[in-house]
């Protein structure tokens, strides 16, 4: 099935505000996964159409998107997907460290054993669903992202710090396009080892030991930005079909 060839499901009783939240969910889940792809335009009235509600839910569900960072507008050229960019992929990557690596640094020195435990179940979880599509390589397993996400979160989900988290969950949603996009990359080409790189942080927060754990976060998501780096071609090509 194709981005956005289905109707929102809700009960009748549902409002305008929960169709727009609905909204807002499957339009923030495309465009992280690139199937709304970077710079692509987003036309009101043709979203309208498609899922079958009013212009107004449209324009609010993209509103919370710009709030987001996912989405642009322009008052000339209307909404379109944020663009990418290995300039910005650079900069969301080293602030990524910075952010998620205090906050990892922070869990490591606050977290009780129930966090641990935690930890380990995240790892055990995102170990058990295969990383890539059988069938298609090219594109992650669904339920592998929606755990992957979860390992992540739970790795700094001791900080202590609601604002540290919520600047850190920005990132993590920027950075997912570029992860989709890099997967395209390790087809045919270098491949990674991505269960060795989550296993490599884990091992030193069990061991509580902070340099270690940042050290191997970063060179985690250092992994992630030269992917698509040799993906540069792939991000020049969506840029010029959008």
């Amino acid at each position: 099935m194709g981005p956005l060839q289905f109707q929102l499901s809700g009960s009748p009783g549902d409002g305008p505000r929960s169709l727009t939240s609905a909204l807002h969910e499957r339009l923030r889940a495309d465009i992280l996964a690139t199937r709304l792809a970077p710079g692509q335009k987003l036309h009101i009235a043709g979203l309208a159409k498609q899922f079958s509600v009013s212009l107004a839910a449209v324009r609010e569900a993209l509103s919370r998107l710009v709030a987001d960072g996912l989405v642009q507008a322009s008052d000339q050229r209307g909404f379109r997907v944020s663009p990418v960019s290995l300039a910005d992929l650079a900069d969301v990557t080293q602030t990524r460290i910075d952010i998620e690596g205090l906050a990892l640094r922070r869990s490591i020195e606050r977290g009780d054993e129930a966090w641990l435990e935690s930890v380990k179940s995240a790892w055990a979880d995102l170990k058990a669903v295969p990383h890539r599509y059988p069938d298609d390589p090219t594109v992650h397993y669904e339920e592998w992202v929606v755990r992957h996400r979860i390992f992540h979160r739970a790795l700094v989900n001791a900080c202590g710090s609601p604002w540290l988290l919520g600047f850190r969950d920005v990132l993590h949603e920027q950075s997912e396009r570029y992860r989709r996009l890099s997967i395209r990359r390790e087809v045919g080409g270098k491949l990674r080892n991505v269960e060795a790189e989550h296993k490599a942080i884990v091992a030193a927060v069990i061991r509580r030991d902070a340099d270690a754990a940042v050290r191997a976060l970063s060179k985690h998501f250092g992994i992630t930005k030269e992917f698509v780096e040799l993906a540069a071609s792939r991000i020049a090509e969506v840029s010029r079909t959008t």
